[in-house]
């Protein structure tokens, strides 16, 4: 077998030099992980906590919205029947009105608040969500309130006696 000359070889250890070259820096790195990365997942995840538990909490809202509403039209709808008798005026009776609305939202097993007048019942109920992802990155709770009121009307619009 005939031997080629030795320049032909050169070129070749050239390219073997630089792949263990290459290897053994990739070795040295094997395992780490950069800040980069670091602050790039946590900022992904905090987005997407944010996105997640904020669609959640406003879930949360709504809820809280149609129980407020349930629990003020439950609540005007105590009239104060002596005065709707003699005058024709539909009143509401304040103290009932809110003893109503209160009962309403203790049996629907909610934390909220009852004020009542002669015309106008107003709830608001307050409720915690806890978060999901946010809980990742420091944030365990979010709190959403929701406030209705409900009027006591005379007829099928407010303009009829």
């Amino acid at each position: 077998m005939k031997r080629l000359p030795r320049f032909c070889y050169r070129p070749t250890l050239g390219v073997r030099a630089r792949i263990r070259r290459r290897r053994r820096r990739a070795r040295r790195d094997r395992g780490q992980v950069t800040p980069f990365v670091v602050i790039l997942t946590t900022a992904l995840i905090a987005f997407a906590g944010l996105v997640f538990d904020a669609g959640m909490a406003l879930s949360a809202k709504t809820q809280a919205l149609d129980a407020a509403q349930a629990a003020a039209r439950a609540g005007a709808q105590e009239l104060d029947l002596l005065t709707y008798r003699t005058t024709g005026v539909a009143r509401l009776d304040p103290a009932r009105a809110r003893a109503t609305a209160q009962r309403w939202l203790t049996t629907a097993g909610l934390r909220g608040e009852a004020t009542a007048t002669t015309g106008v019942v107003t709830v608001t109920v307050r409720r915690g969500h806890r978060t999901q992802l946010l809980r990742l990155v420091g944030v365990s709770r979010l709190d959403v309130s929701a406030t209705a009121t409900a009027t006591a009307r005379q007829g099928p619009s407010a303009g009829q006696p």
